[in-house]
């Protein structure tokens, strides 16, 4: 509640949430705190944690700060992560949370710790009725059996939180809460002092069967980690835990389930991304605690601290389903991964150029993830035999196989995957119409390369038209890469019209492109674009003039580093903004006044802008508490705004 409070948001824009754990690593801690406020260097990963506390500590030195430091268990981590943390003289705060008391006296004896209390019995019951109805007001016929099980809960919220998930799937019958009341009993009766885990048992035993597997699986990831959504998405799937239903993919199919652990409370939202959808997600200790212990006992994984030959009996490593080897650093691309023919999910971080030939041989593969320092990536293997893969990310340019030559097609050559969604990131050559035919259905896909390739035409068609008839295409990120010849060398004239983009494009992504404004009225005038980022040098030019009735359905908009000096907009050129992001925009002289009038507009975040800039997004969001308040007058609903500025004025 403090670190979400406005005052306290508006009082230390440099803020981070970091978690510490029982087991925790230096480096990554210190990394983790440097990740709010930008992303760490790929230099910065290569230092030792020393160097990377000093690179933390002067760049908090600059300012007012407030880190939190979530369950920190033993006064040696404390003494072992505050070295990062300087002492400023800036009413820096940090706000330290532990199980054990004598580690909060610990780091400051000069203050008593503030003691979390037990709920009273009327919070308890209120807790329980929002969790488990969403509501304060319960049926008549429910009130003796829920107000006896908000009693047995004693207080604790984490309690309250998991039962109420139970009711919540269960309904309103009384039949299934005055079951629940008697499980709870009958629970509590086995063993007083293991209460908790009695309680998260008691949820776990009311689970459906398909979604106990993906819930213990959470017990795979280090404690408090945030999990990305798209790994761990992945991750269910390679395992098989997803099944199939007809008209959906197994990725919507996997975030249904997602969805479903989360409404039950059993697995807490970190992030979530602009359209709404789960971004990070993460357990509690003692449900993670929970999951480790349960999958050990119905041998579902195990956890190996330390390779040991004597506690360690490996099975057949050819059965091994899931590999993340990213950590590893290879030299050379490892030859016996070929072998790994059950893998269905691969992270495999090399300095190679090349992807072999029998990187085909993995035909269960479904995610295949490559890391390389290289600029570019050639793939030799015939990724079109591996009709299982759904995912395929690369940060280097990559050159994909395409069909083989007639005289040379063979009865396999005809393949086409119904199941590729995502290609990310290809060299602009590799965007022919007779590769994408191979792979109709994709979702998501990533150019890298000198995107004027896609553009040039021969005879009365271009490499881009083929972009137009991926019908199913939804997110679409363009990277001008013209190295080792200078940026400027790379701008785009102009760009394609509006019909020959992908039909159902909802974010598109645009960097190093050079545009000019006036470019961005075929932008607008695609329907389905919600989310709009134009990264570093994406446009160019001083002014920007929106055209009227453009843009009818984007809700995000994020620019990058620009030159742009004036920019004019109003709710008639961006009719539905939700979220307005601008970023080293270091010549802009006012974000637009005429956005104040966007009602759905609720975020503004600028990052290195000028302080007229600053200023002008201050009027708006004045204007927009002042128009704020007359509705609430009328409403109860309050929908809010926040405003972020970083660097904050000197004199805030």
């Amino acid at each position: 509640m403090i670190y979400r409070d406005p005052k306290i948001e508006y009082e230390f824009y440099t803020r981070a949430w970091i978690y510490v754990s029982q087991e925790y690593n230096r480096k990554e801690v210190f990394l983790n705190i440097l990740s709010h406020f930008a992303k760490p260097s790929d230099e910065m990963y290569k230092m030792t944690d020393e160097n990377i506390a000093k690179e933390l500590r002067a760049f908090l030195e600059k300012g007012k700060y407030l880190i939190v430091m979530d369950d920190v268990w033993t006064e040696e981590a404390w003494n072992d992560l505050k070295i990062a943390f300087p002492k400023n003289k800036k009413r820096s705060r940090i706000l330290l949370t532990s199980r054990i008391k004598k580690v909060a006296k610990h780091a400051n004896p000069n203050t008593e710790p503030h003691n979390l209390r037990f709920l009273t019995p009327d919070e308890s019951w209120t807790l329980l009725l929002r969790k488990a109805l969403g509501t304060e007001e319960c049926p008549k016929d429910l009130i003796q059996y829920g107000r006896h099980i908000a009693k047995e809960c004693d207080g604790l919220p984490l309690a309250l939180v998991v039962i109420g998930g139970i009711l919540l799937e269960k309904g309103t019958e009384s039949y299934w809460w005055e079951k629940v009341a008697e499980s709870v009993d009958a629970y509590l009766s086995m063993d007083q002092e293991k209460r908790m885990d009695n309680f998260i048992a008691l949820s776990f035993n009311h689970l459906p069967y398909h979604l106990r597997a993906c819930f213990l699986y959470f017990g795979m990831f280090p404690e408090d980690f945030q999990i990305p959504v798209w790994k761990l998405v992945r991750l269910w799937i390679a395992e098989g835990f997803i099944q199939q239903k007809e008209g959906m993919s197994l990725e919507d199919i996997a975030e249904e389930y997602l969805d479903d652990l989360v409404n039950r409370n059993l697995v807490m939202v970190g992030e979530r991304r602009s359209n709404g959808k789960v971004k990070t997600c993460h357990v509690h200790d003692m449900l993670h605690v929970f999951c480790k212990n349960q999958a050990a006992e119905e041998n579902f994984f195990q956890e190996i601290k330390r390779f040991d030959q004597v506690t360690y009996s490996s099975s057949n490593p050819a059965l091994e389903m899931v590999l993340e080897a990213k950590p590893i650093s290879f030299t050379r691309f490892p030859t016996d991964l070929a072998q790994l023919v059950h893998l269905r999910y691969l992270v495999l971080s090399s300095n190679v150029k090349i992807l072999p030939a029998a990187i085909s041989s993995l035909w269960n593969m479904q995610t295949l993830i490559v890391q390389t320092p290289s600029r570019t990536l050639e793939i030799k293997g015939d990724i079109w035999k591996m009709i299982q893969l759904r995912h395929l990310k690369t940060n280097a340019s990559t050159s994909l196989p395409g069909p083989l030559a007639k005289s040379r097609k063979n009865k396999d050559d005809s393949l086409i995957n119904a199941n590729l969604r995502t290609v990310s990131t290809i060299a602009p050559e590799c965007c022919r119409e007779d590769v994408f035919a191979r792979a109709p259905n994709l979702k998501k896909l990533g150019i890298r390369g000198r995107l004027a390739k896609l553009l040039d035409t021969k005879g009365a068609s271009s490499l881009f038209d083929s972009l137009g008839k991926l019908d199913y295409l939804e997110n679409l990120k363009l990277l001008n890469d013209v190295f080792p010849l200078p940026p400027s060398e790379g701008k785009l004239p102009t760009l394609p019209q509006r019909y020959k983009f992908p039909p159902k494009l909802k974010k598109l992504t645009l960097a190093g492109t050079l545009l000019e404004w006036k470019h961005m009225s075929t932008l607008g005038m695609l329907e389905s674009l919600e989310i709009l980022k134009l990264k570093d040098s994406a446009f160019k030019g001083e002014w920007w003039q929106p055209e009227d009735g453009g843009f009818r359905a984007l809700k995000v908009l994020h620019i990058g580093r620009t030159d742009l000096v004036s920019w004019h907009a109003s709710t008639h050129h961006f009719p539905r903004l939700r979220s307005l992001t601008l970023q080293h925009c270091s010549s802009l002289e006012a974000v637009p006044f005429g956005l104040a009038d966007v009602s759905s507009l609720h975020i503004i975040d600028l990052y290195c802008t000028t302080k007229s800039a600053a200023a002008s997004a201050r009027k708006i969001q004045q204007y927009k508490k002042k128009m704020q308040g007359e509705a609430d007058q009328q409403t109860t609903k309050s929908s809010g705004f926040k405003l972020s500025i970083y660097p904050p004025d000197q004199d805030q």
